[in-house]
């Protein structure tokens, strides 16, 4: 039904009423037309859809074929190896980088087993590597380290996997580090040397600030690394060097950039050392420097030891007095001066009284303390001028030169007497002792060294027979020897023809084998009413009368015979030493070609017989002594010096006259231990001696433990109790 009009609507309201009508008319008619239309529209929409999807498809594609071609093309151009590996270890797919790596063309690598390829010792690592992987997919990549096999060489790679579960594969990266490993290895090996290096290292800044230390540094020094670093080297300065010493080390160092030298440096305790340093610097690229580095070796023991075997040659080593040798220089120079001057000068000879019995009742270690005390009394009562000697023993010299008269000479002998006349305190012993003093002059009564420590030596025997403690001018008349001294010369002349001597053997022993291929032949007297008497006792008097010329003959035959019958009895290279005393090589008349000529006779090489001479001989050597020397040794026999480092050798001699053997004398084995001084002795000897081409000998070696420490520095033969006492030949048969 139509609604009335209103005559009170105006036309705008007509007018909306109208366009509402007429908008749900459309909207009506719509709705039927799309009911009607509706399936042709959605087959349309449906189309339009399916266009679009093959659009975004086709869109897709072409991005993933981009990627895939990209992906193909990093894979095979990436700067490091990647290798599909299967699940069972066969090379899939590799890249350029992995041919490379391998030394071989990709090609020929697919489809191999990549465990071919890895050095033997770590293809387990690799099997259970791959195992993991595929065992760990949840975990992540797998990381090891292996070493490959590229052909001749070695390659050291850092291994990453991921495995494709799916694919039964694993995408592999290899990573190459043999110059990172061969640098690790270097540094580790100087981080090693670094740290178990015996020499000291101290790196230092251009300051002179300590950087770093290594562990020999505070064994040296004492000091810890966190002692040392951050302070300056001065820490280790010694007063020893003086400032100008430093001084031009470091003007040497920045000339240079390095030095090297010897120096004394302290420890942390006080102590002082002395060592080898060298010092290199580090330049940055500009030319400054950055680090230097010092290099130190302790030679205090070495040091120590040539100071020892200089001052064996030069001081006594009890009193710190110059020795024989030093004393013989000495009254060279002295009169040689005098001569010129037209001065006198006095030779005092000095002899304790009654030395012996002090050491045989106290002991020779108070015997040592009261040479000491000795000594200081004795510098107390001489002039700044005249020199104070000790020859051996209890005997001492003093040299008096640049005389005016006797008086001074008479000050300082009263002045001795007096000072002795007190009582020497040696621990809870209390001593006297005094000196029986024999006075030569020159040129009085000698004008060389020799005739000059004869006469005042015969002055100090005249001293003796007068009662001891007191002093004696030398006279012709004391040329006459005592009644006991008479006595034993006389019983010496006839004791040779009434065959009262006779010849030990001692085995000197080869250390290193135990072999004994070699003896010393020992002369003994045995005295028909004083029994057996000592070498010590007769020799020196033999010696002084030159009957030891007939002796030694007689000695040297008898050892002749014996290596005779020795090596003809199944030791065919038996060698004997024989003793030769100073006096038959100065004596004129005595030839030494003898010797040679009764080798010949006997059919025996030069090599059997061994010359054993002093070291006195050695101080004084004349042309006589020389040419005899060289006699022997033309003749094949070797010489051994005897006694060695209690005397005055000199080392030039050692090398002019080829010394063969070095005999250790036995003071320096009594005592040996592995870190006392006698040790160290015996090793910078025998050290010396083999670097002359020496064999040395100790003598005296009555323990193991003295024989194992010898052995240990390469000491060539052994002699002593330990061995063998001096026996008859009969019982030395008995010891091959």
């Amino acid at each position: 039904m139509k609604m009335p009009i209103d005559a009170t609507l105006n036309a705008a309201d007509l007018r909306q009423r109208a366009e509402q009508e007429l908008a749900a008319k459309a909207e009506t008619l719509t709705g039927n037309l799309i009911d009607e239309r509706r399936p042709m529209y959605e087959l349309q929409v449906h189309q339009i859809e399916l266009e679009m999807q093959n659009e975004a498809l086709q869109e897709v594609r072409t991005v993933a074929e981009l990627a895939l071609e990209r992906y193909a093309e990093l894979f095979d151009f990436a700067p490091i190896a990647y290798f599909i590996l299967g699940i069972d270890g066969i090379i899939r797919q590799t890249n350029l980088r992995g041919g490379i790596l391998l030394g071989l063309e990709r090609s020929k690598l697919v489809g191999k087993p990549f465990a071919q390829y890895v050095s033997s010792e770590y293809r387990p690592e690799l099997k259970q590597f791959l195992c993991n992987v595929f065992a760990s997919v949840c975990d992540g990549s797998q990381r090891c380290e292996i070493s490959l096999k590229a052909g001749d060489n070695i390659r050291w790679v850092k291994v990453e996997a991921t495995a494709d579960t799916s694919r039964q594969t694993c995408l592999t990266a290899m990573v190459d580090i043999t110059e990172q490993k061969r640098t690790e290895q270097e540094l580790q090996l100087a981080a090693t040397v670094y740290t178990v290096i015996d020499e000291s290292i101290v790196v230092i800044d251009k300051n002179y600030r300590i950087i770093a230390v290594n562990p020999a540094f505070t064994e040296m020094t004492g000091y810890t690394a966190e002692e040392a670093i951050g302070q300056s080297t001065s820490l280790l300065e010694c007063e020893l060097q003086d400032k100008a010493f430093y001084q031009e080390m470091k003007d040497r160092l920045n000339a240079t950039g390095c030095w090297g030298g010897k120096l004394w440096h302290r420890r942390k305790n006080g102590e002082p050392y002395f060592k080898r340093l060298t010092i290199s610097s580090m330049y940055s690229v500009s030319g400054e420097v950055i680090r230097r580095v010092a290099m130190s070796f302790d030679i205090t023991d070495e040091f120590r030891a040539e100071d020892i075997i200089h001052k064996q040659a030069y001081i006594d080593t009890l009193t710190e007095l110059p020795n024989r040798r030093m004393f013989f220089d000495r009254l060279r120079q002295v009169i040689e001066k005098s001569h010129r001057t037209n001065r006198k000068l006095a030779l005092l000879f000095l002899d304790l009284d009654h030395f012996k019995d002090i050491n045989d009742t106290l002991g020779h270690d108070m015997g040592d303390i009261l040479l000491n005390k000795t000594t200081q009394r004795l510098k107390n009562c001489i002039r700044e001028t005249d020199t104070l000697a000790r020859l051996g023993g209890d005997e001492f010299t003093i040299i008096m030169e640049e005389l005016e008269g006797l008086i001074s000479i008479d000050r300082v002998a009263l002045s001795i007497q007096q000072s002795m006349a007190a009582p020497f305190q040696l621990k809870n012993e209390r001593c006297h002792v005094s000196f029986s003093i024999g006075i030569a002059l020159y040129p009085d009564d000698a004008i060389d060294t020799d005739g000059l420590l004869k006469k005042a030596d015969q002055a100090m025997y005249a001293a003796k027979q007068k009662g001891r403690n007191r002093s004696c001018y030398f006279t012709p008349a004391m040329q006459k020897a005592s009644k006991t001294r008479l006595r034993l010369i006389n019983d010496l002349h006839s004791a040779l023809g009434d065959h009262q001597f006779w010849v030990a053997y001692q085995p000197i022993v080869e250390l290193a084998t135990g072999y004994i291929h070699k003896a010393e032949a020992l002369v003994r007297w045995q005295h028909p009413t004083l029994g057996l008497i000592e070498p010590t006792e007769f020799i020196p008097v033999a010696e002084d009368t030159g009957i030891i010329i007939d002796i030694g003959e007689w000695v040297f035959r008898q050892a002749t015979n014996q290596v005779a019958k020795w090596r003809a009895n199944g030791h065919p290279l038996f060698q004997i030493s024989v003793n030769k005393s100073p006096v038959q090589f100065r004596d004129k008349s005595d030839c030494h070609g003898n010797w040679a000529m009764h080798l010949e006779r006997l059919g025996l090489p030069g090599s059997c017989i061994v010359v054993e001479i002093t070291e006195s001989l050695l101080l004084d050597m004349t042309t006589i002594v020389a040419e005899k020397l060289l006699v022997f040794r033309d003749a094949g026999m070797q010489v051994s010096l005897d006694d060695f480092g209690t005397g005055y050798s000199s080392l030039s001699c050692l090398k002019k006259f080829h010394i063969d053997y070095l005999k250790i004398d036995q003071q320096f084995v009594n005592n040996l231990t592995a870190d006392s001084i006698d040790f160290g002795l015996c090793e910078a000897i025998i050290l010396m001696a083999h670097k002359l081409g020496m064999k040395v000998i100790a003598e005296g070696i009555e323990t193991t433990v003295q024989r194992d420490l010898l052995l240990q520095v390469s000491c060539d033969y052994g002699q002593g109790y330990l061995f063998s006492k001096p026996v008859s030949a009969e019982e030395f048969e008995k010891l091959f």
